[in-house]
């Protein structure tokens, strides 16, 4: 669709179209500036939240006059998609150090950054890079996970030029204190104790708590477990205690040899595991794929930090299928190997490759939307997605298979009056139509939204369209202009 088109739609007259544009599709660079010098604020934030357009593009609305524009921005896409865009390390830096929260007054910084951290658009190489960026805050902002710190990072830290950064640090150290972690967790909530006892150094006594309490699954993937907790959980009577203990990378070989005589199946199979699990890294990658059914829908995260390509490799040749799943949901496997797991007789390997590879084979990604209507939302959003060859699924029974047949451009004769609404719509969508069958859909009430967002349609009608409904359309309420 031309520039001058989408740029009309931003009128204010027009309503909701122009910030279901804004924040709904791809935008060519003049649109983009268009909207980001818009005086509407309702127009830079709902581009603010744009899942198509590259986040570069959007550094000015980290300094926007308005609060909320670049709460929008730091919230991310609306849509919570699988697969988070990371914002640039300059927006970031920007949002995470700025003194006010706009000249609206509408919200503080820290609601902002508050807002941002929990967007999962701060990716795992910028958190990693907090140690060692310039500004003191950010630098204060690395303490907050001094238990995922290198022994350097923690000395650098506690010896750093700036006395903020200097005193966070200090006030860091007691995660990996025992007895400081047992000072302090009365003063816990009991869903914070939780994760206490699955990342902090224990003391004996908190260990026996954890045992007397019964919350002993955070304690059984904490590595700070002692080796005594250890092996009492590898014998514990809940078969999935043991099933989590099972791969831990410091389970001794005694330990391992009784657990893969288990008498329960799930935990024979997390123990044949534990050659694949030799360091920590490793056991948390496979942990994070275990247990997880064929539709799950988790939020695809970078791994922090990453088991090396050479372990990958060895994950896809296993005989384990939960190994391959692993090596399927690794985006850096190679061609040949990713040929290979798009075939693998496990449904599950299939489906994560699919999901999680950008070079899994368009019919992979076909087969997996036809047969897996939880992931089609994500399917949908990835380049590779074919677009065209889905003509054969015309005739499907589901109406959101028929509607992706529907808008095959190579399709012949686009279904316009199938019973489905969804249907109807691409079809009238349909780039092949003519600009003659274009105007009997625009006259017919079930077709004109499809029609009308058809690329075909001759750019003077499009204009054409856009005059009459803004000359019919009653005068909105007043956006804020600010």
């Amino acid at each position: 669709m031309p520039s001058d088109v989408l740029i009309r739609l931003m009128d204010q007259a027009d309503g909701e179209a122009g910030l279901l544009m804004c924040e709904g599709r791809d935008l060519p660079d003049d649109v983009i500036d268009a909207a980001l010098r818009h005086p509407v604020r309702a127009v830079r934030s709902a581009l603010a939240r744009n899942l198509y357009v590259d986040p570069a593009r959007l550094a000015p609305l980290a300094t926007d006059p308005s609060g909320v524009v670049r709460a929008w921005l730091a919230d991310g896409p609306r849509s919570r998609p699988r697969w988070v865009r990371p914002l640039p390390d300059d927006i970031l830096v920007t949002l995470l150090t700025a003194q006010d929260g706009g000249e609206d007054g509408r919200l503080t910084a820290d609601e902002i950054v508050g807002v941002l951290e929990s967007s999962r658009q701060i990716p795992l190489s910028f958190r990693r890079s907090l140690p060692a960026r310039e500004h003191p805050e950010l630098r204060i902002r690395a303490t907050w996970s001094w238990e995922s710190l290198t022994p350097a990072q923690r000395a650098a830290l506690l010896d750093d030029p700036d006395p903020t950064v200097r005193d966070a640090a200090q006030n860091s150290t007691w995660v990996l204190d025992p007895e400081q972690v047992e000072a302090r967790l009365p003063s816990y909530e009991p869903r914070n104790q939780v994760f206490v006892f699955g990342t902090c150094a224990l003391s004996p006594a908190l260990v026996e708590q954890c045992f007397a309490d019964g919350t002993v699954r955070p304690l059984a993937r904490n590595r700070h477990a002692p080796a005594y907790a250890v092996a009492r959980l590898a014998r514990h009577p809940e078969a999935g205690v043991r099933a989590l203990v099972a791969s831990r990378p410091d389970l001794g070989p005694d330990l391992v040899a009784e657990l893969r005589k288990d008498p329960d199946e799930d935990v024979r199979a997390r123990a044949r595991l534990h050659p694949f699990s030799r360091t920590w890294v490793e056991y948390d990658m496979i942990h994070r794929i275990v247990d997880h059914g064929p539709d799950c829908t988790c939020p695809i995260t970078e791994p922090a930090p990453r088991p090396s390509a050479g372990w990958f490799v060895a994950c896809a040749a296993s005989g384990e299928p939960v190994l391959r799943r692993v090596a399927a949901s690794w985006p850096g496997l190679a061609v040949e190997l990713v040929a290979e797991l798009a075939q693998d007789e496990d449904e599950e390997v299939r489906i994560r490759l699919a999901c999680h590879h950008p070079l899994a084979p368009p019919h992979l990604l076909l087969d997996v939307f036809v047969t897996r209507p939880a992931h089609r939302p994500h399917l949908l959003t990835l380049p590779a997605f074919p677009r065209t060859g889905t003509s054969h699924l015309i005739g499907h029974p589901d109406p959101q298979v028929r509607a992706l047949a529907a808008a095959d451009p190579v399709l012949a004769d686009p279904p316009v009056e199938d019973p489905d609404a969804p249907v109807r719509r691409a079809a009238a969508a349909n780039p092949s139509l003519s600009p003659e069958a274009l105007e009997a859909l625009l006259a017919d009430p079930r077709t004109a939204e499809g029609a009308a967002a058809n690329p075909s349609l001759p750019v003077p009608r499009m204009h054409a369209l856009l005059d009459r409904c803004l000359d019919d359309a009653p005068t909105p309420p007043a956006m804020s202009r600010r």
